[in-house]
């Protein structure tokens, strides 16, 4: 449904975003280094290896020579390629669109379906997924043929980057890279977050709008959605989350006026679908709130905007920038 480049270990804060900066009118949000930096060139997996993953399971994983990792944000592919086993991954999820794997065999149809005979295809030796792709009889599909199937947590927020790191690390035998992938991570986390603090000169009330113009569907996405804990890393107001909106929900003219957001953000295929910003402008309530009269939309590739991982922080600097300005 939804919809990455680090810094080496050592470094600090990502390298300055490309983003246009308005205080009116539309800007596109850019990450200056979108593909994946490893932590480790070749790390050396400690196999075999059994974990009890987020669903209980209990997994043995053998061989990480063809790995497959999906999920709807594309957060898992980005994990092992941060880890520095890129070279294995054989497939990838339409979710997953930085440069090094843009090229990979996709397995998934008509946007988030699992292609079983695809995914068989390819022949994984180890599956990384979590429940945000179906249908899920594909999945027990391939755990019934003996491929190995390891289930992570579904939950995507700034505050479990570390945790989903740590799970897919351990499923492929590699726990020491993960330990050096969580410490960069989270220490370029935090230094672009000091960073945002600095340039910060407002605190603008933000929503997000998902949009698919060509099926007909238009959400807010609100508290739990992911999109709570962006808004709120980039020192905004989420004011779906404000107004006590759970999840995603269908959008309400009447709240979305009410909610008074600043900006509009937005992933880039969603603006495309609508017709741009002029096809923003003309979905219910948009003209009548603040954002609307000033044209005040952002966009994100989609591939990032929601992808955390080991982009997160190059993330937040993008969409800081969209907003801010670079720091004085």
């Amino acid at each position: 449904m939804l919809i990455t480049g680090l810094l080496l270990a050592g470094c600090s804060v990502p390298e300055a975003s490309t983003s246009t900066v308005a205080s009116t009118g539309p800007t596109t949000a850019v990450v200056a280094r979108p593909d994946i930096v490893p932590i480790t060139p070749a790390p050396q997996p400690k196999l075999p290896v059994t974990v009890t993953d987020n669903q209980g399971t209990k997994v043995t994983v053998t061989s990480v020579d063809r790995v497959l990792a999906f999920d709807t944000y594309g957060t898992l592919a980005a994990t092992v390629f941060g880890l520095g086993l890129g070279d294995k991954v054989v497939g990838r999820d339409t979710s997953t669109g930085f440069p090094a794997a843009k090229n990979l065999p996709v397995i998934t149809a008509n946007g988030h379906q699992l292609n079983a005979e695809a995914i068989m295809a390819l022949r994984p030796s180890v599956v990384i997924t979590d429940t945000t792709l179906g249908p899920w009889d594909v999945v027990l599909q391939l755990r019934d043929s003996g491929i190995p199937v390891v289930v992570t947590d579904s939950k995507r927020t700034i505050d479990n980057v570390d945790e989903i790191i740590g799970q897919v690390a351990d499923a492929l035998g590699v726990p020491e890279a993960g330990a050096q992938l969580i410490e960069r991570t989270t220490k370029e986390i935090a230094e672009t977050k000091a960073s945002i603090a600095k340039m910060q000169n407002q605190k603008p009330r933000i929503v997000f709008l998902y949009l698919r113009g060509q099926a007909g569907v238009y959400y807010m996405f609100g508290r739990g959605s992911g999109v709570d804990s962006l808004i709120e890393a980039v020192g905004g107001v989420d004011v779906a989350t404000e107004a006590g909106m759970d999840g995603m929900k269908p959008i309400n003219p009447e709240a979305l006026v009410g909610a008074r957001p600043d900006v509009i953000l937005l992933m880039t295929k969603g603006l495309q679908s609508v017709g741009g910003v002029d096809g923003v402008l003309q979905l219910p309530g948009v003209a009548q709130t603040p954002a609307g009269q000033n044209k005040r939309i952002i966009d994100m590739d989609d591939h990032q905007i929601l992808g955390f991982g080991p982009l997160t922080a190059s993330v937040l600097d993008a969409l800081a920038k969209a907003l801010y300005g670079n720091a004085k």
